[in-house]
């Protein structure tokens, strides 16, 4: 087979309200990749009771889609998952296979690629075709981009997080195929879920937020992280962080935001305390305005903003709170 012929995947993960956000805007990438290579775009998504799911996804941008409807995969899996979508795509040989950067697309991602012994790239924040047709998957490294290529092994895949790329804008119209996928009546799960606890989750999601407050290591102690999240409330904002601030245990790790966290596009960023490590930065998409709060009038986070404040913010936040609560109550 050509190596550069076959289909370009992606791997929906369903939630409670249906496909989520990240495999929708996998879906649209998809399909414009597909269009460039002139080949289809196919879906497979493993679930329970969604009826309504294939529809959704071919509205999306999907040509085909598989779906497994069962029980026994209503709730992920690894290694059945990993059974059965390995199956799938040995048989239809598939050209680049794209999932999300979920809990369960990082562990899921790595099981197949080294199933079907070929390459994977994880947290890409852009993906695009070289003159041969080839996926040039993008990561931020070393201070700037570095772009990964599988030349040989197939299917290439690569991981993205939400709000890497746009939603689609659904066409009810487009018409695919559905197909429904055997489920292997001789596996025997080596782990059953006896209990789903769900997280609490903070009130303001960073993935939708409008305005987001990220603090760092310039914190310095609790006492600075506690102003930070005050400020957060004040705007009405999504509390964010950066490595350190996570280490230091004054916020929990689904806060961080960039390579390894969350890819976000508020319309106003502030980052206190952050020295701007393209590590965190590459994770803020179209921001409108960002402004950054740092003592350190060399720190490289300065030339990444629209506005900077150079003052430790432990002197100059108190006074920012100040002024902003005396605002609210006129």
């Amino acid at each position: 087979m050509d190596n550069n012929k076959g289909s370009v995947w992606v791997i929906a993960e369903q939630g409670k309200l249906g496909i989520l956000d990240v495999s929708l805007q996998l879906i649209d990438k998809a399909r414009q990749l597909a269009d460039t290579l002139g080949s289809p775009v196919e879906v497979v998504s493993l679930g329970y009771q969604c009826e309504l799911i294939g529809t959704q996804l071919i509205a999306a941008g999907a040509d085909k889609v598989y779906i497994a409807d069962d029980p026994a995969t209503a709730v992920y899996q690894a290694e059945l998952y990993t059974k059965i979508i390995s199956q799938l795509f040995k048989q239809q040989q598939p050209n680049i296979v794209l999932v999300g950067s979920t809990f369960m697309g990082r562990e899921l991602a790595p099981i197949l690629a080294a199933t079907l012994k070929t390459g994977l790239t994880a947290h890409c924040t852009d993906l695009c075709l070289d003159e041969k047709g080839i996926l040039e998957q993008k990561i931020p490294a070393y201070g700037g981009m570095m772009t990964i290529v599988c030349p040989e092994k197939r299917p290439q895949m690569a991981t993205v997080a939400k709000g890497v790329f746009g939603l689609p804008n659904p066409d009810n119209e487009r018409t695919g195929e559905i197909l429904t996928l055997e489920i292997p009546n001789d596996f025997k799960a080596r782990i059953r879920t006896i209990e789903i606890v769900k997280e609490e989750v903070p009130s303001i999601s960073l993935e939708s937020a409008d305005k987001i407050v990220a603090g760092g290591a310039g914190a310095q102690n609790i006492k600075g992280w506690n102003m930070i999240k005050e400020l957060a409330n004040l705007l009405g904002a999504g509390l964010g962080s950066t490595r350190p601030a996570v280490d230091e245990a004054w916020i929990k790790i689904d806060s961080m935001i960039g390579q390894s966290g969350k890819m976000v596009n508020p319309k106003l960023y502030i980052g206190i305390g952050l020295s701007g490590e393209q590590q965190h930065m590459v994770g803020i998409v179209d921001s409108e305005i960002m402004i950054a709060i740092n003592n350190d009038e060399q720190s490289p986070v300065f030339s990444q903003v629209d506005y900077g404040i150079v003052d430790d913010c432990q002197l100059f936040l108190p006074e920012l709170i100040k002024k902003l609560k005396a605002h609210q109550e006129q």
